[in-house]
């Protein structure tokens, strides 16, 4: 792999700082709500695999599934919001959702982009054989996860033959015109330890490198953070490095990425059906409001998505994470480093 960003952007602060207080330090205020131009849903948390970096902690015992009503009332604030411009579907596995199908098509029929975030081992479960037909018939965005380009590094992370069956399904897509064809398809690193995600462009070049050479292609890399959260805590708290991957978060603080973070401009639904700036602070359960004096909203609380503009993002240690080197959101990297 690329080396990671290793510059810091200033002196060494306690890995406790508050994330409102280095704002003010470089007197950027506190973060507010802008208009939506993404709705982000996250249909719940049963998934086929239990990824050690998870910050969903999804899995296959998960219960935690949106229902139709939830799912049919979500695609009535996208049709009132026409400022929103990207329908993002995620889980868990979102496919394993019953509801799937139905956001796809009712999302492609409101003249909207729908991005599916997808597995790839989950094209390969039972009564799956039908996924990559359907993400190309409605032109689905997929951004799929490949933590590495080398198998073990991905089964250390996620688990034996995910590598095998990955790349099985990036075949399969290509062959069905993603990466190269017409339609997009990107791939997500996650690093593996506690650690930076290297400089994205250089990475997406190693990346091309390896899969080309397995026969793979897709169209861009994306590369996030781990945060430490749910699973990903858990773990850095048995390695004894939950302190020193907190101080690596908050003294590589890029003021730079504030402006692009993705909580401005993107609202994130529960399976429940409860609002959210981000899918970091519904794992966290901090939903929209919990920065100001208002109850948290529900989908059916708002009339359609432009009601939440101006309202106060929720923030906490964890934002550290998506500011720190060249930043990171659900579309990846915020800035060149």
């Amino acid at each position: 792999m690329a080396g990671n960003i290793q510059a810091r952007h200033q002196p060494d602060l306690s890995p406790r700082a508050s994330f409102d207080q280095v704002l003010s330090r470089y007197r950027l205020g506190s973060l507010a709500r802008a208009k939506a131009s993404t709705l982000q849903v996250n249909v719940g948390k049963l998934c086929n695999q239990a990824c050690h970096h998870c910050h969903v902690d999804a899995g296959p015992t998960r219960n935690e599934r949106m229902e139709r009503a939830t799912a049919a009332r979500v695609l009535e604030l996208l049709a009132r919001s026409p400022g929103v411009r990207t329908l993002d579907l995620t889980g868990g596995a979102p496919e394993l959702n019953g509801n799937f199908r139905m956001l796809v098509e009712g999302g492609r029929g409101a003249g909207r982009e729908v991005m599916v975030r997808c597995n790839l081992t989950v094209m390969f479960e039972p009564w799956m054989e039908w996924l990559g037909e359907f993400y190309r018939d409605n032109r689905a965005v997929l951004v799929c996860s490949l933590p590495c380009y080398s198998a073990g590094n991905v089964e250390r992370q996620r688990g034996r033959r995910v590598f095998e069956k990955s790349i099985a399904a990036l075949r399969s897509l290509n062959a069905l015109g993603y990466g190269s064809g017409g339609l997009e398809l990107s791939l997500v690193y996650n690093p593996v330890g506690p650690s930076l995600p290297p400089p994205q462009a250089a990475l997406e070049a190693d990346y091309r490198k390896e899969l080309g050479s397995l026969g793979v292609r897709f169209n861009r890399l994306l590369t996030i953070t781990n945060m430490p959260i749910a699973r990903f805590a858990h773990q850095l708290h048995q390695w004894d490095k939950y302190e020193d991957y907190m101080g690596l978060l908050v003294n590589h603080f890029n003021p730079s990425t504030v402006e692009g973070l993705m909580c401005r401009n993107l609202v994130s639904v529960g399976w429940d059906g409860r609002l959210y700036d981000c899918d970091f602070n519904q794992m966290l359960e901090m939903p929209i409001g919990a920065a100001g004096e208002g109850a948290a909203f529900t989908v059916w609380d708002i009339d359609d998505l432009d009601t939440l503009a101006g309202a106060p993002i929720a923030t906490g240690a964890h934002c550290f994470g998506c500011t720190a080197g060249a930043g990171s959101s659900c579309g990846g990297a915020l800035i060149d480093p």
